[in-house]
C-alpha cells in the first residue's frame, strides 16, 4: 500500500487555495503550526468549510510576535522567547488555545521537535511527561482527539523511542488508556533509514504502526533539495518516464508502515502531479533496491 498524501503547509504559497485544493478529496490531513504564521492563520475558514478534512497542528516553535504576546500575557519570560522554543506546560496550553481558536479544532497537536529542548533524556522524558499531561487534560476533555510527537532527528539521535513515548503517555494519563495517537518523521531518499528499517520490519514506524498510533513522513523531497539531487537516470532506475520529483515522493510514499505523506504541494496543479505520481506504489523489493543503491552512492 502507498501512503496517503497529505497537505504539509509549511512554507507553501497561496496556502488557502492550496489546501481548498486538498480538501476537496474529502478525507485528507491538513499538517500546519503556529510557527508556520500565514499558513496557520489562512487555514481557519478551510477548516470551517471542510468538516471531513483532518487537521494536524503542533505546539513547541513560536513565531517572534507569538512569543512577544506569551510574554506579555506572562506565560514566557523575555528569555525564554528568545528561544523560539518552549515546552513548558503552561506555554502548550497558552498555545495550544491560540491554535484551536485559530484553526477550530485539531485532531492531532504534534509536540513539535522536542529534542530541540534539552540534551539530557532524564530531562526531556520529564518535560515530554509534562507536556503529555497538558494534552491529555485536553483529549480527555473533548478539546482535541489526541496528540503525538512531530520530530526531525529525535528518533534519529535516539532522544527518545516510540516505546518510551508510550510509557510517558501512560504516566502522564496514569492509565494505560491514553491519547498519544500518531508520530511525525521525515521520511525521503536523503532521511532513508526509517525506509531501510520499515523494509526489515523494524524501527520506529513499525513500532508505531504495530501500538496503533497513526504515522506521517515529512519532507519527502527534502525540503526542494532532492530535485536539484536526484538524476535523471535515478528517476528512470526508480520509474522509467517518471520525474526525479515523482520518483523522490513515489520512494517515500512506499515506504512500509507509513500512513501519510505530507507534501507542501503550492498549486492544484502541483497536488494533482503528486496524486498521480503515487497512485502505484514501489514493490517492496524494487524499493530496497533503491535504498541499496543510495546507500552504495
Amino acid at each position: 500500500m502507498t501512503a496517503a498524501l497529505g497537505l504539509g503547509t509549511y512554507r507553501v504559497r497561496g496556502v488557502e487555495e492550496s489546501a481548498r485544493t486538498a480538501c476537496s478529496d474529502g478525507l485528507v490531513w491538513l499538517d500546519t503550526a503556529p510557527n508556520y504564521a500565514t499558513a496557520h492563520q489562512a487555514l481557519g475558514p478551510v477548516i470551517t468549510d471542510h468538516p471531513r478534512a483532518m487537521v494536524a497542528t503542533k505546539t513547541g516553535f513560536f513565531t517572534r510576535q507569538e512569543g512577544e504576546a506569551a510574554v506579555a500575557a506572562g506565560v514566557l519570560t523575555p528569555a525564554e522567547a528568545a528561544a523560539g522554543h518552549s515546552l513548558h506546560p503552561g506555554f502548550t496550553r497558552w498555545q495550544t488555545d491560540r491554535s484551536l481558536g485559530v484553526l477550530g479544532r485539531a485532531d492531532i497537536v504534534f509536540v513539535h521537535n522536542p529534542e530541540q529542548a534539552h540534551d539530557d533524556r532524564a530531562v526531556l522524558h520529564a518535560r515530554l511527561r509534562a507536556v503529555f499531561s497538558v494534552l491529555e487534560e485536553y483529549a480527555t476533555a473533548g478539546r482535541i482527539a489526541g496528540y503525538g510527537v512531530a520530530t526531525w532527528s529525535g528518533f534519529q539521535h535516539e532522544a527518545f523511542t516510540v516505546p518510551e513515548l508510550l510509557v510517558l503517555a501512560r504516566e502522564a494519563a496514569e492509565s494505560s488508556e491514553h491519547h498519544l495517537g500518531a508520530i511525525q518523521q521525515p521520511v525521503s531518499l536523503v532521511m532513508a533509514r526509517p525506509i531501510a528499517l520499515a523494509l526489515d520490519g523494524r524501527g520506529q514506524l513499525v513500532q508505531a504502526r504495530a501500538a496503533g498510533l497513526l504515522t506521517f513522513g515529512s519532507s519527502p523531497l527534502h525540503g526542494g533539495e532532492l530535485l536539484d539531487l536526484a538524476t535523471p537516470e535515478l528517476a528512470d532506475f526508480i520509474r522509467p518516464g517518471s520525474s526525479p520529483a515523482a520518483v523522490c515522493l513515489l520512494a517515500a510514499a512506499s515506504c512500509p508502515s507509513l500512513d501519510v505523506v505530507l507534501l507542501s504541494a503550492s498549486t492544484p496543479q502541483h497536488w494533482k502531479a503528486a496524486k498521480e505520481a503515487i497512485a502505484s506504489p514501489l514493490e517492496p523489493d524494487q524499493l530496497r533496491r533503491v535504498t541499496d543503491v543510495l546507500a552504495q552512492g
